[in-house]
Protein backbone atom coordinates (compact mmCIF):
# COMPACT_ATOMS: atom_id res chain seq x y z
CA UNK A 1 0.00 0.00 0.00
CA UNK A 2 1.70 3.51 -0.99
CA UNK A 3 1.80 6.42 1.50
CA UNK A 4 -1.11 7.92 0.14
CA UNK A 5 -3.22 5.42 0.11
CA UNK A 6 -2.08 4.29 3.93
CA UNK A 7 -2.65 7.63 5.01
CA UNK A 8 -6.38 7.49 2.70
CA UNK A 9 -7.22 4.44 4.65
CA UNK A 10 -6.39 5.80 8.28
CA UNK A 11 -8.68 9.00 7.60
CA UNK A 12 -11.58 6.76 6.62
CA UNK A 13 -10.99 4.94 9.40
CA UNK A 14 -10.91 8.13 11.64
CA UNK A 15 -13.59 9.14 9.70
CA UNK A 16 -16.12 6.24 10.85
CA UNK A 17 -14.91 6.32 14.13
CA UNK A 18 -16.18 9.99 14.56
CA UNK A 19 -19.05 9.02 13.07
CA UNK A 20 -20.40 6.61 15.39
CA UNK A 21 -20.21 8.96 17.89
CA UNK A 22 -18.64 8.45 21.93
CA UNK A 23 -18.07 5.18 23.05
CA UNK A 24 -17.46 4.73 26.52
CA UNK A 25 -16.43 2.40 28.40
CA UNK A 26 -17.32 1.77 32.05
CA UNK A 27 -16.86 -1.02 35.16
CA UNK A 28 -18.75 -4.14 34.94
CA UNK A 29 -21.27 -2.56 38.24
CA UNK A 30 -21.77 0.34 36.48
CA UNK A 31 -22.95 -1.65 33.12
CA UNK A 32 -24.95 -3.92 35.55
CA UNK A 33 -26.75 -0.90 36.93
CA UNK A 34 -27.35 1.14 33.58
CA UNK A 35 -29.22 -1.88 31.89
CA UNK A 36 -31.04 -2.32 35.10
CA UNK A 37 -32.46 1.40 34.57
CA UNK A 38 -33.55 0.88 30.85
CA UNK A 39 -37.27 -0.19 30.21
CA UNK A 40 -36.31 -1.88 26.31
CA UNK A 41 -33.17 -1.70 24.24
CA UNK A 42 -30.38 -3.94 22.87
CA UNK A 43 -27.67 -5.93 24.67
CA UNK A 44 -24.98 -7.18 23.17
CA UNK A 45 -22.98 -9.87 24.65
CA UNK A 46 -19.07 -11.62 23.36
CA UNK A 47 -17.84 -14.54 25.31
CA UNK A 48 -13.97 -14.54 24.79
CA UNK A 49 -11.03 -15.97 26.21
CA UNK A 50 -9.96 -19.37 27.39
CA UNK A 51 -10.91 -22.02 29.60
CA UNK A 52 -8.64 -20.14 32.48
CA UNK A 53 -9.17 -16.89 31.39
CA UNK A 54 -12.72 -16.18 30.23
CA UNK A 55 -14.46 -12.66 29.68
CA UNK A 56 -17.09 -11.22 28.57
CA UNK A 57 -17.79 -7.85 26.86
CA UNK A 58 -20.92 -6.12 26.60
CA UNK A 59 -22.14 -3.02 24.64
CA UNK A 60 -25.24 -1.04 24.65
CA UNK A 61 -26.69 1.96 23.70
CA UNK A 62 -28.26 4.68 25.95
CA UNK A 63 -29.31 8.05 25.80
CA UNK A 64 -27.17 8.34 22.21
CA UNK A 65 -23.97 7.16 23.86
CA UNK A 66 -22.75 3.88 23.48
CA UNK A 67 -21.63 2.13 26.40
CA UNK A 68 -19.21 -0.80 26.40
CA UNK A 69 -17.00 -3.01 29.25
CA UNK A 70 -15.48 -6.25 29.95
CA UNK A 71 -16.23 -8.40 32.75
CA UNK A 72 -14.63 -11.45 33.82
CA UNK A 73 -18.46 -12.62 35.36
CA UNK A 74 -21.36 -12.96 32.97
CA UNK A 75 -23.43 -9.80 33.92
CA UNK A 76 -27.43 -10.77 33.96
CA UNK A 77 -29.07 -8.83 31.51
CA UNK A 78 -33.20 -8.55 32.25
CA UNK A 79 -35.74 -10.39 29.64
CA UNK A 80 -37.14 -7.15 29.05
CA UNK A 81 -33.82 -6.46 27.04
CA UNK A 82 -33.17 -8.27 24.01
CA UNK A 83 -29.69 -9.65 24.02
CA UNK A 84 -27.51 -10.73 20.97
CA UNK A 85 -24.67 -12.91 21.19
CA UNK A 86 -21.89 -11.53 19.27
CA UNK A 87 -18.48 -13.21 17.34
CA UNK A 88 -17.12 -10.21 18.08
CA UNK A 89 -17.04 -6.84 19.55
CA UNK A 90 -14.65 -3.93 18.38
CA UNK A 91 -14.27 -0.81 20.56
CA UNK A 92 -11.54 1.73 18.80
CA UNK A 93 -8.30 2.03 20.83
Amino acid sequence: MSGSAAAAAAHAVNEAIKASGAIVKIDSSEFSRLISRMDDGLVIEKEGGGFLNSHYKYSTSYKGFVFYCKSKEQINVPTRLEKISARHIWVPQ
